[in-house]
């Protein structure tokens, strides 16, 4: 006879990156019944990202290493992980119901969000036709099909400037487009890309278009904001770091979410709602970073323990 499914939890965590992981081994090491949904991968965002360089502890990581070792300490005390995405969140009394794409309806007594964020787009013709053709958020991921070739980033912040320097490994050539008339980026990360010989900078400047032919994209369209002038730039791919967006469109009923769709909580990752935390990316913070996310999820986990040993 087949085992059957477990749906009851202690603690349910929405979202596998780092702050979710991290609250899943506080809590199971205080042996609650934990379960990391995730709608992809274990990791989240540290699955996209090359070397880190400012993880306390390590002088330099891979995202997906640190994402595998996380995920072994947080299922080593019984944490389980379990694929799909959520559609709908039903608070009951106590109980908190979360019904996901795969028809699956899970139950617990906590709910711990930790969706995190996803690369904002920049709503210009031909970024959605050519994704996937050229167009890409993830330099990790696609890097490998412009070796030898010309590629051009979106953005000015520590993410284009990072990603631009990975892909100067790969590429021949790396055109950062940045709206404003300098860098966001940390003054390190600029410097380093500043002396790259591969990398090129142009100011002030906008993408209008993606350009595309055959199927893959050739190049875009420009517009200078101080001169006013439209300009071409050929290339083989864009990769686009114009800021995130939070995931948060299941919890958007609920009353928590700030105008930017972040989720509100007090210093002790608490919302407003009783038994229901937000930790990570996804939460109202000053700092988006693996460290922060790992603070918050040991926040919680030990905030979860008390909550449930109270109700």
């Amino acid at each position: 006879m087949a085992e059957e499914k477990q749906t009851n939890y202690d603690v349910i965590v929405v979202g596998a990156g780092p702050a979710g992981m991290t609250a899943a081994l506080y809590a199971s090491r205080a042996n609650l019944s934990v379960l990391m949904l995730d709608r992809g991968i274990y990791g989240g965002n540290l699955n996209n990202t090359a070397a880190i360089e400012n993880y306390p502890g390590f002088k330099t990581v891979q995202g997906p290493e640190l994402a595998q070792d996380m995920y072994q300490g947080a299922t080593q005390f019984g944490a389980q992980y379990a694929y799909g995405t959520v559609e709908k969140v039903e608070l009951a009394g106590d109980l908190k119901q979360l019904t996901t794409d795969m028809g699956d309806v899970f139950t617990a007594k906590v709910l711990v969000i930790a969706t995190g964020t996803q690369q904002r787009h920049m709503g210009v013709p031909g970024e959605e036709e050519y994704g996937g053709r050229g167009v890409s958020y993830c330099a990790v991921c696609d890097g490998a099909f412009f070796k030898n070739k010309h590629v051009v980033v979106v953005g000015g912040g520590d993410s284009a400037v990072e990603e631009g320097m990975y892909l100067t490994q790969l590429a021949k050539k790396v055109t950062v487009v940045v709206r404003r008339d300098q860098l966001r980026a940390q003054p390190l990360i600029q410097e380093q890309a500043k002396q790259n010989d591969k990398m090129e900078f142009i100011f002030n400047t906008q993408v209008t278009e993606v350009l595309g032919d055959d199927n893959k994209v050739v190049g875009v369209k420009t517009h200078d904001s101080k001169t006013g002038k439209d300009a071409e730039i050929r290339a083989d791919g864009v990769f686009i770091y114009v800021g995130s967006v939070p995931m948060t469109a299941p919890f958007k009923d609920l009353g928590i979410l700030n105008e930017q769709g972040y989720v509100k909580t007090n210093d002790l990752m608490a919302t407003s709602l009783p038994g229901v935390f937000a930790i990570g990316d996804v939460r109202e913070t000053p700092l988006r970073q693996i460290a922060t996310a790992v603070g918050d999820g040991a926040i919680a986990g030990q905030q979860i323990y008390q909550y449930l040993m109270n109700h």
